[in-house]
């Protein structure tokens, strides 16, 4: 599969089996992560993977969807805003490098045949807690990760004159 391939192929799945995800699949995923750009290349990028059900099972506390725990696999990118590069006016990059690294991470899975879903509406602080994340590590983005049980039709994307100006 090419690259504009796996971008088509990827879809938000709210629905996984139960099998587990391959260690050997796994790892190319989270090396995907390694590619990804970030400002200055400064790399202010952490991510947490979960297997463990009693971790999982806390979850329930940070993001209540039932479907999210059906997944064998939770990862939660983080980012590190003091190792962040910043702009001239102070804006700090660490979470658009974690969310590029979490994109690299979505289409990855794609590519091996697992499915995700992007998911930002969770609690921070108890996402912290039951991470027990060092201080400086924020939460940006969580991922179920698994085999789909239900691909869905792809949703409606706005047409490209709406989001692109040439000039």
């Amino acid at each position: 599969m090419n690259i504009h391939e796996v971008i088509k192929k990827r879809r938000s799945v709210r629905s996984y089996k139960s099998e587990p995800v391959e260690e050997e699949k796994l790892n190319r995923i989270l090396e995907a992560t390694l590619s990804a750009p970030s400002a200055a290349n400064r790399q202010p990028i952490y991510f947490v993977v979960i297997k463990d059900e009693k971790i999982k099972y806390q979850f329930k506390n940070a993001y209540k969807a039932p479907w999210f725990y059906t997944a064998p696999i939770i990862i939660c990118a983080c980012s590190i805003p003091e190792k962040g590069w910043k702009r001239n006016d102070g804006k700090n990059y660490a979470d658009i490098d974690a969310t590029i690294a979490m994109d690299h991470l979505i289409l990855a899975a794609t590519s091996e045949g697992l499915a995700t879903c992007w998911v930002a509406a969770f609690n921070v602080s108890i996402v912290k807690s039951i991470l027990n994340l060092p201080p400086g590590i924020e939460p940006v983005a969580l991922t179920p990760l698994g085999y789909p049980l239900d691909i869905p039709e792809p949703t409606l994307r706005k047409p490209m004159e709406e989001i692109v100006k040439t000039i």
